[in-house]
C-alpha cells in the first residue's frame, strides 16, 4: 500500500542524507521525496512518498523517530489528507497536433507556459493519479521532456504537523 509520510526535522546539513540512509539501510524504498524549509527556519518539511505494509510503515516511523534531528513524524494516509504534485511536461506540437494538445491541457487544468513553433511545455498539478492520466493521453511519441516533483501533503481540517 502507498504511504505519504510527512516529517519535521532540524534544517541542519546532513539531515536529509540521515533520513535517505536510514530507508536505504533498511532496504526501503523512497518513491518521491519533497523537502523545503517551513514558515519556521530552523525546520524543514520532508515529504516522502513509499510503499509497504502497515508494519513496515510502522517501522519506518519508530525509526524515523529515533533519529537526532526529527522533531514529528506523521504519515498523512492514516486519515484524510490532499496531496499535490507538479509536472512540466514537453511535447511535441506541430501541425494539427497543436490544438488538440492545447484542448487536452485545457481538460486537465494544464497551463502551457513555454511555446515555439515545435513545442509546447505544459505545467500540470493535481494528485499523482491524474498527472499519470494525462501521460497516457498523450501519444508516446509526442513525449519530449517530463520533470515531476513528488508529492507535497498536508492533512485537511484540524490535524497539523507542528511542533
Amino acid at each position: 500500500m502507498r504511504h505519504i509520510i510527512s516529517i519535521l526535522l532540524e534544517n541542519e546539513p546532513g539531515a536529509l542524507s540521515r533520513v535517505v540512509g536510514l530507508f536505504s539501510a533498511r532496504g526501503y524504498n523512497i518513491e518521491t521525496l519533497t523537502v523545503a524549509p517551513t514558515e519556521d527556519h530552523s525546520l524543514s518539511r520532508m515529504t516522502i512518498g513509499t510503499s509497504g505494509s502497515d508494519d513496515v510503515i510502522e517501522q519506518i516511523t519508530k525509526h524515523l523517530n529515533r533519529l537526532i534531528e526529527v522533531v514529528k513524524v506523521s504519515d498523512l494516509t492514516e486519515a484524510a489528507f490532499i496531496e499535490r504534485e507538479l509536472m512540466l511536461i514537453k511535447v511535441r506540437a506541430v501541425g494539427k497536433d497543436r490544438e488538440e494538445i492545447k484542448r487536452l491541457s485545457d481538460i486537465f487544468r494544464g497551463r502551457i507556459i513555454d511555446v515555439t513553433d515545435k513545442s509546447y511545455t505544459i505545467e500540470l498539478t493535481g494528485d499523482g493519479s491524474k498527472l499519470d492520466a494525462f501521460i497516457e493521453a498523450l501519444e508516446r511519441s509526442s513525449i519530449l521532456e517530463t520533470v515531476r516533483t513528488g508529492c507535497s501533503g498536508i492533512g485537511r481540517g484540524e490535524r497539523i504537523l507542528k511542533v
